[in-house]
């Protein structure tokens, strides 16, 4: 299977919100109105990067919410935060996960971030995979990568 990790368009955004509801399945649906309103707000702010794995057959196997942020330390590098990654199901454990963190990476490489952080989910599974991808956890109950 060919992977595409890109950015999400504007036609992704049905696909986004279903890959959103596998993760948070508890919350009510967003409108129509509602998503495109927020997927606007999304779309114009700077540094934001919404990622989503394309399996090139219409597809979407998983997303990741990244922004990256000004910052006066560190020689005033910014640094990425990362949010919302999520693989459907199922195509778990087929390595789309680890493409979307590299591509998390790529943008913090190329954005000259001095780090890559964020906050987990508490599984034992989860945090084992953040640790193969090579972030460290730290007591904030998050990850964290230098780069």
């Amino acid at each position: 299977m060919s992977i595409e990790i890109r950015p999400a368009t504007g036609a992704d955004l049905p696909h986004v919100l279903r890959l959103l509801g596998e993760m948070y399945p508890e919350d009510p649906s967003l409108s129509e109105a509602a998503s495109d309103r927020i997927w606007a707000e999304i779309s114009a702010q700077t540094g934001r990067s919404l990622l989503v794995a394309d399996d090139g057959a219409g597809e979407l196997l998983g997303t990741v919410d990244c922004v990256v942020m000004p910052n006066l330390s560190r020689s005033g590098r910014p640094r990425l935060l990362m949010e919302n990654l999520i693989v459907s199901e199922e195509h778990r454990r087929r390595g789309v996960g680890r493409r979307l963190m590299a591509g998390v990476r790529e943008i913090a490489e190329r954005k000259g971030c001095y780090k890559v952080q964020f906050l987990s989910a508490e599984d034992a599974y989860v945090h084992e995979f953040y640790r193969s991808c090579g972030y460290t956890p730290w007591a904030g109950g998050g990850f964290h990568l230098y780069l």
